[in-house]
């Protein structure tokens, strides 16, 4: 039923109020104290006794359990929140910096009484993350850069990408300079940090919060210290479940030393080892969001500008209220560029095509979300195709809205696809044990290197791995060469480079593949076009909406690249806002606000993100190291500037069965954007008082630019689609646990291991937690 000029009023206004409280912590009579409480935490207060889950423990007839606690305060300690968690009989172990918020130990009887505090936006369990479960350089342009460097090799020298994962063997092949020292400049281990919490973390009245500095915080006087040493983990292997270091090569390796050519997306980069999965590959979100935290103080010191999370939590929480993807919103408002990985659960079990399943924090509008196409073993492109176990978008997180009804993302996802499938990279720590026992993934499954293909020489060894988790750090090491090429760029630009310039895969449509497959060459073409000052202009206050953002005398590129021989036609998609595609010249002759890394839109919701820095000390210079960032509602402003053109229409409709909406093949639309089909924006997109407005518009074209491409609840079932909402257990318990394991052992397409039954028990007991 259309909604009326009031009705429609009315909702936007619910909205808008629910989004204002969780922005600003207004009081908690705005969002009701059971609305605050993640649904798997809810059925845990009414349990009889703990399931057998990690986050989840019954002591001396008590039920306690592991939490985050995303919170609104202007104290970044928390120390009222903490002194009530205590007060409790719990503990609290870790007060982060990227995101308000702290996790703890407490009794569920603790719950309600802590989600009833107005400082207290959600609450939601310490939830498993795992990861998600060269060709790549002709696959993905890179080869093609080449020609473009004028004399210096584009291939990230200088950048610095923060890989969080099992590990990084920093002593392979892959990771050496030219003259043999290695690329990984620093190691910080948060598994072995959880396993000594895991320790005393079932013990009441413990507060780390205050002390969380000693582990892991800066020597004001030598700020580098011990970060640029390779200091070897408490268990003595760099990665002894071996996903990481595959991954940190697939965007940064150099393996052009032996046959198969294994050589990453940008050779050249620096190479940051952030430890959260143990050796299991099995890791927490508390130590995902530390290991951020890490990232985000130091990414100025050391010039950390990319970060990749090949790894995914279940999560049915809206990016408003998700811990992950608030973390990593905040590591883009800090200026990095954070890649996540979609997920690997684009079938079912029955082998059926799932619609809704990007795990967080793939479900964060503002990070790039990355699909896996196969290659299918060649460098010519006219025979990809997106994996069946990609996992298809839009995100189905939701929040509870103060009038009871659930606002739910329907964020368009993945942004793109990058090649994922038989993708060869580096085996951790063969140099140091006899093939394979040094490595777990190599030594449970043995075809791994037996496929790759390669002679397994000594400190040069590979493997082959499939899965999102080996697309996304591709187009980490490609954010890297970008930022190389033009270190004016800001993420959100980054992003929409990537996006405008891939290439939409035959027969996928947008929530299979996003804008299509990474091509770099066109990417790095149109980043050098583009001043090199547009970061510094924008923190200074000096660039505003519409200003010219090409270099004086350039115009925009050829829209087409030349990859392995054949011709490839830019895609000229980008997503804006949610759920609209935007398109059009304009989009990079002019600068538009969405580029902005401290803005967040989606529909009717602006936010905006302030970064305090800590004072100049010592050796290190004000405005260098974040203490805190804090989120606010944005104020009236421009979104997108005249003359973008919105290509909303040409999508029509969300059905399945016409090929349409959400479910269009993204070529199609690419064909209207370059036949410059859509509507040219007159006066752009402008937030007013919590309104998007587009001038001279009817009402029915207002709620068009206002929604973008909405998916109404209940439509996809009712054609006959699977829509995940995240896989439940009868009481209401999410199987996070052992799920997610599961989804990294992917040996090729059409081919899965799933971990075997005592795996499976082992992490829903929690002894794969921790060392």
């Amino acid at each position: 039923m259309p909604l009326t000029r009031r009705s429609h009023f009315k909702k936007v206004l619910s909205l808008l109020a629910c989004v204002s409280a969780l922005a600003l912590g207004q009081p908690a009579a705005a969002q009701a104290s059971n609305s605050k409480i993640a649904g798997d935490l809810l059925a845990l207060i009414d349990a009889a006794r703990a399931p057998e889950l990690t986050w989840a423990k019954q002591i001396n007839g008590t039920t306690y359990t592991k939490v985050l606690v995303v919170a609104s305060s202007s104290d970044t300690k928390l120390a009222a929140l903490r002194q009530d968690i205590l007060a409790r009989g719990g503990s609290v172990h870790y007060v982060y910096m990227s995101v308000r918020a702290l996790s703890a130990m407490v009794p569920v009887s603790a719950l309600k009484p802590l989600a009833a505090r107005a400082d207290v936006l959600t609450l939601s369990p310490n939830r498993v993350a795992a990861r998600s479960a060269s060709l790549v350089q002709d696959a993905s342009g890179a080869s093609a850069v080449a020609r473009l460097a004028n004399g210096t090799a584009l291939d990230g020298s200088g950048v610095g990408i923060a890989v969080l994962d099992s590990g990084i063997d920093w002593n392979h092949r892959n990771f050496a300079t030219g003259k043999k020292e290695s690329r990984v400049k620093a190691v910080v281990d948060f598994a072995a940090f959880s396993g000594a919490v895991n320790q005393i973390g079932w013990e009441a009245g413990i507060d780390l919060g205050a002390a969380a500095d000693l582990y892991f915080g800066l020597d004001k006087n030598n700020p580098a210290g011990k970060e640029l040493t390779r200091l070897r983990p408490s268990i003595g292997l760099p990665d002894p479940f071996g996903h990481g270091t595959h991954v940190a090569s697939v965007a940064a390796g150099a393996g052009g030393y032996q046959v198969p050519d294994s050589t990453g997306v940008a050779p050249g980069a620096t190479l940051f080892d952030v430890r959260v999965l143990n050796a299991n590959g099995v890791g927490n979100m508390a130590d995902v969001l530390a290991g951020i935290d890490w990232v985000v103080q130091r990414s100025r010191l050391l010039n950390i500008r990319v970060m990749n999370l090949s790894l995914a939590a279940n999560s049915t929480d809206s990016f408003l209220v998700d811990p992950l993807a608030r973390a990593a919103r905040s590591a883009v408002a800090a200026g990095i560029v954070v890649v996540a990985a979609a997920g690997n659960a684009g079938k079912n079990a029955a082998g059926q095509e799932i619609y809704g399943a990007i795990g967080s924090p793939g479900n964060e509008p503002s990070v790039i979300t990355v699909g896996a196409a196969n290659p299918r073993g060649t460098a010519a492109r006219s025979d990809d195709l997106i994996t069946s176990f990609s996992s298809r978008g839009p995100t189905r997180g939701g929040v509870t809205l103060a009038n009871g009804s659930r606002w739910v993302d329907n964020l368009l996802k993945p942004d793109l696809v990058a090649p994922g499938n038989r993708i060869i990279g580096a085996v951790a720590n063969l140099h140091d044990n006899p093939a394979p026992t040094g490595n777990l993934l190599a030594s449970q499954y043995p075809a791994l290197m037996r496929d790759a293909g390669a002679a397994q020489i000594r400190d040069g060894e590979l493997m082959q791995l499939s899965g999102t988790s080996v697309a996304a750090p591709a187009v980490a090491g490609a954010a890297a060469v970008l930022l190389q090429a033009n270190p004016g760029l800001t993420p959100p630009l980054v992003k929409a480079i990537l996006q405008y310039t891939a290439q939409p895969l035959a027969g996928a449509n947008l929530l299979q593949q996003g804008a299509g497959q990474m091509n770099l060459e066109g990417a790095v073409r149109l980043a050098q076009s583009l001043r090199s000052d547009i970061g510094s202009a924008l923190a200074n206050g000096t660039l505003r909406a519409d200003d010219p953002l090409l270099l004086p005398g350039k115009l925009m590129p050829v829209q087409s690249s030349t990859l392995g021989g054949q011709a490839v036609n830019w895609g000229r998609i980008v997503t804006a806002g949610g759920g609209h595609l935007v398109s059009g010249d304009a989009l990079f002759t002019r600068f538009q606000p969405i580029y902005d890394p401290a803005l967040t839109w989606v529909r009717q919701v602006a936010l905006r993100s302030a970064v305090q820095y800590m004072p100049a000390v010592s050796a290190i210079p004000a405005n260098t190291v974040p203490v805190a960032i804090v989120e606010s509602n944005a104020t009236s402003q421009a979104l997108l500037t005249p003359q973008v053109r919105l290509l909303d229409s040409l999508a029509g409709a969300n059905s399945a069965s016409l090929a349409s909406g959400l479910f269009s093949p993204s070529s199609r639309l690419a064909s209207g954007a370059a036949a410059g089909g859509g509507r040219l924006l007159g006066s752009g997109f402008i937030l007013s008082e919590g309104f998007i407005l587009a001038e001279g518009l009817s009402l029915a074209q207002q709620r068009l630019v206002g929604s973008g491409l909405i998916l109404s609840e209940g439509f996809i079932l009712a054609e006959g689609l699977i829509l995940s909402e995240g896989l439940t257990l009868g009481s209401g318990f999410i199987l996070a646990e052992g799920l997610i394991l599961s989804e990294g052992f992917i040996l090729g397409e059409g081919l899965i291991l799933s971990e075997t039954q005592a795996d499976r028990a082992a992490v829903a007991n929690g002894s794969l937690l921790g060392e």
